[in-house]
Order: structure tokens, then C-alpha cells, then sequence
């Protein structure tokens, strides 16, 4: 028979993947404003085909773009409200840490640093114990690695990339050629600021890495504007200041122009560094005052400031031009010292998130049954105390299950009872739970009316009455009885209950395997 629905490809991402992926692309080769555009096409073509799961991978790439714009009230908008949304948690987990790491970043570029090492330290703990070789994966720890390097914890950006360009084997995968562009952009930023406090050696290293990773990826001619920028800094960073003047004279305009201001800081700050080299310290002072004009971030401008002061004691040298230089250097060694402190705040905030964790597991244990996996009598108890003049209450019991014991073995009816513990839990939606509070004894709270109740439990009672039950043994034979009823408004959960009670022993009166509604 002829379907009526749309044909979709079976995605983790949702059905229609691809949508969101394209936006995904456009912004990790850097192409921000296109990643604008494809959004807002992709965002409410998805909304309209109910594929919220890619809505969410689209929003993201969104917000990745509006960050690198220099946006970042918007896009750490778009950033709490994914973490607040009733679905954030229920989706792939890694999309979770993903948006949690993101989040973190920008949560520490506003300067609210508490907070966003806490939604790392989350993201750390989720992305420890997820398959590492995935899209997903890969996604989610670029994304830590952003986060970390906005607290300047470079150490764990770097774990955190060499894990994410691991996630592919292949060498010329495009995400993999990101996570090794994004490497070659963390050890650059390293070594600036491991020259800012005089670690030079250091620094030399680094930088000379970034730069044979860069040269790998452009050699391969590949699309990125940030990677052509970084490259151009560490040209000028080794002495190659033709090759890179030449990378500034063609791609300056065309980023400046498509509103791509990081790549326009990097490609100013290369000229910069090869003009002041050249002895043209006026020029070099033009391209740095021109990047910092692009910059919204503290840490951003901190750079150029610093540029800016070397190019000064160079082009008016002096008491007071050194004055100023050694100022700037007591307080980026003071900055770079709070370094330490950031990294005992995360391991704080992720000894926190492990305690919450072992609460919760602990809270969940102590409301499960141990058989079925479902809620035990003391979820029950504290649901129907709770239910507050909504809701819609089914109990259900299996017919005759002393009998199925008794004639085919308690392992048969354990069997038997984990299966109807399956179905239930399939018929669950968010914020729905299904209980077993008795020996074959189940309920459901179900956030429907009583109308809606009652489909969900015939659709139950007819999967579990066709189910071929002779596969657990021959001759074996399972139906449910049950009773529902909707909560009256200002009804307490007990007297629920009773009603509820009452159609149960109604529907086994009339003949069993049938459902009765108050």
C-alpha cells in the first residue's frame, strides 16, 4: 500500500538531514553569511516537516556563525534556549554536549566564566563515555575545544581536537581537514600568547606546526577563508613575509566584504607583522588599529594591544612607550596566571557534575524495578501525590498470570512481564512514566485526555494480545485488563486512583483482556 508520508532517509540526526548538515558545511569552511541564509531556509523548511531533531543541527550551525560575525548576544541566545528546551537531553547525546560546550564558550567570552565551565565540565562528562567514531563526536569536541580555549585552557583543546580528528580515518575527510585546521589555529593562538609572556621557544615550536598543517590542507586546495588567514599569520610569524603579503592581497577584501571578521583580524595582523618587520612601522600600526577595530571579545583586542605596543617602542622609543609596554606585560602574565585557577574551577565543577550524576542514578535506582526497569511502587506513590487536577491515570494487570507461573515456570512470567514492561515504555512520551508497583500489577501516567488515553491503551492491549507469545513457550497466552480514567479538576491523586481501581476490577469482571474507562 502506497505511503502518504514524505520519503526520508533514517538519519540520528532526523530524516532530513541533509538540510541541517549543508548548514553545518557552509560554517565550518567559514562561509558565515551563506550559513545565515541556509539557516533560516533550512529552519523553517524543518519546522513545517516536524523534524525538530535537524532543526536543532541547523539552530546550531546558526548559532556558530552569528559567534564568528561577532554576534554573541544573539548567538548565546539561540545557546541557552537549546540547553532550556523540554527536548535538550533526549536527543543524541553528543548533539547534548555539543550545545553545552558551545554555550560554555560563549558563556566565558561575556565573562560569565563560572557558568560556563560548569556547561563544560557537563559536556566533558557526557563526551566520556560516548563512541568516539562519529560526525557527532567529531562536532561535539571541536566544540569543547572552542570552550577550552576561551578559558585558555589550551592544554585541553588540544586533547580535545586530537580526539575529534581521530573520530575520522579517513585523511581527506572535510571534518577532518576542519578539526586539523582548528588544531593549526589553536597552536598559533598558543604561541602568541606563549610569546606575550616570553616563552619563545615554545611558541617557535607551535607556531612551526600550525604552519606545516596549514600548508598540508591548502595544498589540497581547500575552501577556507580562516584557513588561508591563519596561514598568512604563520607566514609572517617564520620570516616568509612575501608569501604573506601576498595571501593578504587576495583574500582581505573579499572576507572583509562578506562581514568575516575574524579571518580579517588574522589577515591584519599578518600584514602588520611582515610591514613591521620591513622597518614600515607607521603601515604596521595602520593594520593593527584596523583589527582592532573588528574585535568584540577583551581577548580579542588584548592581542593587538600588545602589537600595538611593541610597534610603538619600535617607531617612538622612550621611556614612556616602554612604561606602557611593561605595564601590558605585568597584566597579560597576570591573566595568564588566572590560567591555573580556571583549571582547579573546572575540576571543581566536574567533580560537581559527576556527584549530580551519582544522585540521580542513585534517585533512579532507588524508583526502579529491578525486573522490568520501569518505576517501582515508590515512583508510584510520588506521581499519584503529585497529580494536580490533569493527567490521565491506567492501570493494568495481566490476566491470570498466576496460572502462567504456575504452568509454564516463574521464568516464563518474568519474561512475560519484561515484555509488557517493554511495550508500555514505547507507548511513554516526554514527561510520561510507565510503573510496575505489584507482581504483574502496572500503571501509566499519561499526559492525554481521556480520549487520547483510551487509544494508547487499546493500541497496547492489541499489541501485546498479537503478540506470538509460543516463541517464550509453546502454548503460552497473554492478555491485559485494564482501567482508566482522567483526573477531575481539583481531584486528589488518591481518589484517582480508586477510580481507576474500580474500571480495573470492572474490566475483569466483564470477561478480562479489555479495557473499562471511568
Amino acid at each position: 500500500m502506497a505511503s502518504d508520508h514524505l520519503p526520508a532517509v533514517v538519519s540520528p540526526y532526523g530524516p532530513y538531514a541533509g538540510m541541517g548538515l549543508h548548514v553545518h558545511d557552509l560554517t565550518i569552511r567559514g562561509h558565515h553569511g551563506e550559513t545565515l541564509v541556509a539557516a533560516d531556509e533550512a529552519e523553517g523548511v524543518l519546522r513545517i516537516l516536524g523534524d525538530e531533531r535537524t532543526r536543532r543541527v541547523a539552530r546550531l550551525g546558526r548559532m556558530y556563525a552569528l559567534s564568528s560575525l561577532g554576534r554573541l548576544d544573539e548567538a548565546l541566545l539561540i545557546g541557552e534556549e537549546l540547553v532550556a528546551e523540554p527536548g535538550h537531553l533526549t536527543g543524541p547525546r553528543t548533539t547534548d554536549a555539543k550545545i553545552l560546550a558551545d554555550t560554555g564558550r560563549m558563556l566565558i567570552q561575556v565573562g560569565r566564566v563560572d557558568d560556563g565551565l560548569h556547561h563544560l565540565a557537563r559536556a566533558l562528562t557526557i563526551l566520556d563515555v560516548v563512541p568516539r567514531k562519529s560526525l557527532r563526536y567529531f562536532s561535539a569536541m571541536a566544540s569543547l575545544a572552542d570552550s577550552a580555549r576561551a578559558a585558555d585552557l589550551f592544554e585541553l583543546a588540544e586533547v580535545a581536537l586530537l580526539n575529534a580528528i581521530d573520530a575520522f580515518d579517513s585523511p581527506d575527510d572535510l571534518y577532518r581537514s576542519s578539526a586539523e585546521l582548528q588544531y593549526a589555529e589553536l597552536l598559533l593562538e598558543w604561541a602568541l600568547r606563549l610569546e606575550q609572556v616570553g616563552c619563545h621557544e615554545e611558541a617557535a615550536v607551535l607556531v612551526h606546526k600550525s604552519v606545516a598543517l596549514l600548508q598540508y590542507w591548502t595544498g589540497r586546495a581547500i575552501d577556507s577563508p580562516l584557513g588561508a588567514a591563519l596561514l598568512a599569520v604563520g607566514h609572517a610569524k617564520t620570516g616568509r613575509h612575501e608569501e604573506a603579503t601576498a595571501v593578504v592581497d587576495r583574500t582581505l577584501a573579499t572576507v572583509r566584504a562578506a562581514g568575516q571578521h575574524h579571518e580579517a583580524r588574522l589577515l591584519h595582523l599578518a600584514h602588520g607583522l611582515s610591514l613591521r618587520a620591513a622597518g614600515e612601522l607607521r603601515a604596521a600600526r595602520r593594520e593593527f588599529l584596523a583589527a582592532l577595530e573588528l574585535c568584540v571579545l577583551p581577548a580579542q583586542s588584548l592581542l593587538f594591544q600588545y602589537e600595538l605596543s611593541l610597534t610603538a617602542t619600535l617607531e617612538s622609543p622612550g621611556e614612556a612607550t616602554r612604561t606602557v609596554l611593561e605595564a601590558l606585560h605585568s597584566h597579560i602574565r597576570v591573566l595568564w596566571r588566572l590560567r591555573l585557577d580556571r583549571r582547579t574551577m573546572l575540576q571543581q565543577a566536574y567533580r560537581r557534575v559527576e556527584l549530580e550524576a551519582a544522585r540521580s542514578t542513585a534517585d533512579q535506582a532507588a524508583a526502579s524495578d529491578a525486573l522490568t526497569g520501569l518505576g517501582n511502587r515508590r515512583l508510584f506513590d510520588r506521581r499519584i501525590a503529585a497529580m494536580a487536577g490533569s493527567g490521565t491515570l491506567l492501570l493494568i494487570d495481566v490476566d491470570r498470570f498466576k496460572d502462567i507461573n504456575d504452568e509454564f515456570s516463574h521464568g516464563v512470567g518474568d519474561r512475560v512481564l519484561a515484555e509488557i514492561a517493554a511495550v508500555l515504555s514505547a507507548h511513554c512520551r516526554h514527561d510520561e512514566v510507565a510503573i510496575r508497583f505489584g507482581g504483574d500489577e502496572f500503571a501509566m501516567f499519561l499526559d492525554t485526555s481521556e480520549l487520547e488515553g483510551r487509544q494508547v491503551a487499546e493500541r497496547i492491549r492489541q499489541v501485546i494480545g498479537a503478540r506470538d507469545w509460543s516463541a517464550i513457550a509453546p502454548g503460552l497466552r497473554v492478555t491485559l485488563s485494564m482501567g482508566l480514567t482522567a483526573c477531575r479538576p481539583g481531584e486528589s491523586g488518591r481518589d484517582l486512583y480508586d477510580r481507576a481501581d474500580s474500571r480495573l476490577y470492572a474490566a475483569k469482571r466483564a470477561g478480562r483482556d479489555r479495557l473499562a474507562v471511568a
